[in-house]
C-alpha cells in the first residue's frame, strides 16, 4: 500500500517536472548571457516577441506598468492552459483581486492546495508598480511563450512569442 501511495504523488511530480524540463529550466543568476527589460500593461506585453538562442540564460526584469494583477509566465501554449484554472481559483478564493494580490491569504491556503502558492521558477505575478526578475535557462527550441494566465488576459492577447533564433 505505501508503495501505491508513493507511486500516487510521485507520477504527477515526475510528469510536471519533466514538462518543465521540456521548455527550460531555472537559471544560474552568476550565469546569465543577456538582460530583456518586460513590460507589462494590461492587456500586452512589451516586448511582444523575445528572440533567444538555445541553452542561453537570460535574467528577465519584469514591470507591472498596467492597473490590474498580471503574471509573466515562460511554457508552452498547452501549459498555460492547463495552468488557467489553478489562476481561476486563485481569485475564487480571494487571494487576486484586481489590483491586489492577498499574500497572507495565498501562504494560508497554500498549505493545504499547493497549486495555490504560485512559487513557480518559470513565473513571476506583480501587482501594479511592481518588478520583480526571473532568470530562465532556454535549454530547447520547441514552441514556447510568455503569457499572462490571470484570467481573461491571455485571451485578450497579453502573449509574448518566444522564437529560437
Amino acid at each position: 500500500m505505501k508503495k501505491f501511495l508513493l507511486l500516487f504523488f510521485l507520477i504527477p511530480t515526475i510528469s510536471f517536472a519533466g514538462s518543465m524540463k521540456m521548455i527550460g529550466e531555472k537559471g544560474d543568476p552568476n550565469n546569465v548571457d543577456k538582460i530583456i527589460e518586460i513590460k507589462m500593461y494590461d492587456n500586452y506585453f512589451e516586448p511582444s516577441e523575445i528572440k533567444i538562442i538555445k541553452n542561453q540564460t537570460i535574467k528577465f526584469i519584469v514591470h507591472n506598468h498596467g492597473e490590474f494583477v498580471h503574471e509573466f509566465n515562460i511554457a508552452t501554449k498547452e501549459m498555460h492552459l492547463k495552468h488557467q484554472p489553478e489562476m481561476m481559483k486563485m481569485i475564487e478564493k480571494g487571494i487576486l483581486q484586481p489590483n491586489k494580490i492577498d499574500k497572507k491569504k495565498m501562504m494560508e491556503l497554500a498549505k493545504k492546495d499547493h497549486s495555490l502558492g504560485h512559487s513557480h521558477a518559470n513565473s513571476v505575478l506583480l501587482e501594479p508598480s511592481k518588478s520583480a526578475e526571473l532568470i530562465w535557462k532556454f535549454s530547447s527550441d520547441i514552441d514556447i511563450e510568455a503569457a499572462c494566465n490571470v484570467p481573461g488576459h491571455y485571451e485578450s492577447g497579453m502573449v509574448s512569442k518566444i522564437n529560437s533564433i
